[in-house]
């Protein structure tokens, strides 16, 4: 299990959250902030939450990652969260190292804890195991039509015909139309390892594998959010 204890992230690192995270955060905020309902009538960017345990490792690589790939000021926009996390811890030092060469950028990062208004704003939940996409259903069960783990996702993604998705123009279209695909094949499409193990505590090695499959499981969505 990822542990929470760590330094916290610096206030001067706050000013590097990329343009993406910064339009998550003020769109969706915590619950209470913007009712549910109205988050998930925004029809102008696609929101999708990544989840692990501490929001130090998995997730927060998958949202870094996720970041680089869209390109600055996509509409796909893109946050994480930890179903046991404590706010504000930056990324684990061995995430921030794996991430970095795969071409992401760690800094700024601050953990938040997972809330039923995050998972309630969100379109798309990719959790980093059954657990904790379990976990995100359990605090809003009406998502779990859009919950899957990332693992999971990506094999549905790649069994959709790429022409039912590419046929839309806007990438917020694409993402709606793949989340439906997807979700039509769900129990039709084999998943032989649908989680992605726990880094944490790790040597090398195990962050390497785990951002590797991160990174293999969102290459199909994110081309086909992305191909001109």
């Amino acid at each position: 299990m990822e542990r929470t204890s760590g330094t916290r992230a610096g206030e001067a690192a706050a000013g590097a959250i990329p343009e993406a995270r910064i339009r998550f955060m003020d769109g969706a905020g915590e619950a209470g902030t913007t009712t549910p309902d109205t988050m998930r009538q925004d029809t102008e960017t696609f929101r999708v939450l990544f989840v692990c345990t501490g929001n130090i490792c998995r997730s927060a690589m998958a949202e870094r990652l996720a970041l680089a790939a869209l390109g600055p000021g996509s509409p796909i926009v893109v946050s994480s969260a930890g179903s046991r996390a404590r706010a504000g811890l930056p990324m684990a030092e061995r995430a921030r190292e794996v991430l970095s060469r795969l071409g992401g950028d760690p800094e700024g990062f601050a953990s938040r804890p997972l809330t039923a208004g995050a998972v309630a704003g969100a379109d798309l939940v990719l959790a980093a195991s059954s657990e904790h996409r379990a976990a995100a259903v359990a605090l809003q069960p009406g998502a779990a039509a859009r919950a899957f783990t990332i693992a999971e996702f990506g094999a549905l993604a790649r069994a959709v015909p790429p022409d039912r998705v590419l046929r839309q123009v806007d990438p917020v279209g694409r993402a709606r139309v793949l989340l439906e695909e997807a979700g039509a094949l769900r129990g039709l499409v084999r998943v032989d390892q649908p989680d992605i193990p726990d880094p944490y505590g790790g040597r090398r090695r195990a962050y390497r594998q785990a951002a590797r499959r991160i990174a293999d499981s969102l290459a199909v969505p994110i081309r086909l959010l992305t191909q001109g």
